[in-house]
């Protein structure tokens, strides 16, 4: 569903899905901001249905047409299935590496995402991406305490458009809901079997991030998947693959790592992922994640959609990364056709944090492409770019203004589970 249209201010005062008191040092206050914050739900989620009712209600997200006392009475008698997953179990065994990482539009059993309880602005992304999901593909969404499992329910059996026997509630906690990043990579190893490969996250000095960078192992574990650490320090949303032996990527994972030589980094890289090329571009200026989806997306093997360089303050880099990929090709030896996307006019939000909105920042799964929108007038141009690049595919809108505050939207907020070898 698109987002519901916004003038366009260069400065903001938006919810961020990155708050103050999330960081180190600051979770001893969290009693004190609880009555103007979400700061606790994770860990101390409301146990009655009365006490959730109420917290719906203070935080606006109660369903629509649903007032607390019906919440209440529907919270008592909600089935709300929900799987625990053992952190203390240790997955199976370890993939024959490399492994392949197979491309978006291949098929898919499942997607898995976090489920934005600290944050209340982004229940309704999530809900959308649960409801388009699932039409198609197994939706595992992760929650902190198996309470949220009632209220997640109660969401969906209102809203009536999931479908809910591909709905999959696990009680896994992470710190954060990006879970793109510290997801690991699912792919195919050299025995034919699903593995996984997680690097190390901790891009973020001042976040817990502990809990993000043993989600891959224990997902894992509960899947019956085999399972390896990488020794690189990289996430997920810095690449692409057309899962025939090219990945995409930009400077970033050169970066990250000064105290190693590129062919280093790449050896490692190459250790865990197999492919034959490995292609570059320059990252957004200004832009703290430095990852490609937020730059460029994989239509096909042989179609990138890539941001318009008309963008203030980014034009030159974009313009960049397209003379990169119009002198190169995939793995198969094939040039690349070029789409543009527009890209909305970034803004400050709070007067510190640039957020550059992108198209890009799309999920592709089993015939069905999650397109974000923002509210803005691009959005009708982005969708028929996609509809025009990928016309076999189900093209759904997914509202994305607020977590675009955070750096990221619709692949950020997502990672794919390939189906079996």
């Amino acid at each position: 569903m698109p987002s519901a249209m916004k003038p366009y201010r260069p400065l903001r005062f938006d919810f961020i899905p990155y708050p103050i008191w999330r960081r180190r040092g600051f979770r001893l206050f969290h009693t004190a901001l609880d009555g103007v914050t979400a700061s606790g739900a994770d860990t101390h989620p409301p146990q009655s249905p009365q006490h959730m009712a109420h917290y719906l209600a203070r935080w606006r997200i109660l369903p629509a047409g649903m007032d607390a006392a019906a919440a209440r009475r529907e919270l008592g008698t909600v089935d709300a299935p929900c799987e625990t997953v053992d952190k203390h179990a240790a997955p199976v065994n370890s993939p024959a590496l490399p492994m392949r990482l197979p491309a978006q539009w291949e098929p898919m059993e499942a997607i898995v995402m976090v489920f934005p309880v600290l944050y209340p602005p982004l229940w309704e992304t999530h809900l959308q991406m649960i409801e388009a999901i699932s039409g198609v593909a197994r939706a595992d969404v992760l929650i902190p305490d198996p309470t949220w499992a009632k209220p997640l329910w109660l969401h969906l059996r209102a809203r009536g458009r999931a479908t809910f026997a591909n709905v999959r509630v696990l009680h896994l906690a992470t710190d954060d809901i990006w879970v793109r990043d510290y997801g690991g990579f699912y792919g195919i190893d050299r025995d034919g079997k699903r593995a996984v490969v997680a690097p190390i996250y901790d891009p973020l000095e001042s976040y817990p991030q502990d809990r993000d960078n043993a989600m891959p192992a224990h997902y894992a574990a509960h899947n019956g998947l085999p399972y390896r650490a990488l020794d690189l320090h990289t996430e997920g949303g810095n690449f692409w693959s057309d899962g025939a032996g090219t990945l995409l990527t930009t400077d970033d994972i050169y970066t990250r790592h000064p105290d190693l030589l590129s062919e280093d980094v790449e050896e490692r890289l190459s250790a865990a992922v197999a492919y034959d090329r490995l292609i570059t571009i320059p990252p957004l200026w200004r832009e703290e994640t430095g990852h490609v989806d937020l730059a460029i997306k994989l239509a096909d093997a042989r179609t990138i959609l890539i941001g318009s360089e008309s963008v203030a303050f980014n034009g030159a880099r974009l313009r960049e990364a397209r003379e990169r990929l119009t002198e190169t090709t995939n793995a198969a030896g094939e040039p690349y056709r070029l789409l543009t996307l527009p890209m909305p006019a970034p803004y400050l939000n709070w007067g510190v944090y640039p957020v550059w909105r992108s198209y890009t920042n799309a999920l592709t799964v089993n015939g069905r492409v999650l397109v974000p929108t923002f509210g803005v007038p691009e959005d009708a141009l982005a969708l028929r770019v996609y509809r025009d690049a990928m016309p076999e595919h189900d093209v759904c809108a997914i509202d994305c203004a607020a977590s675009a505050n955070g750096g990221g939207a619709v692949h950020c907020l997502t990672k794919e589970v390939p189906a079996g070898g």
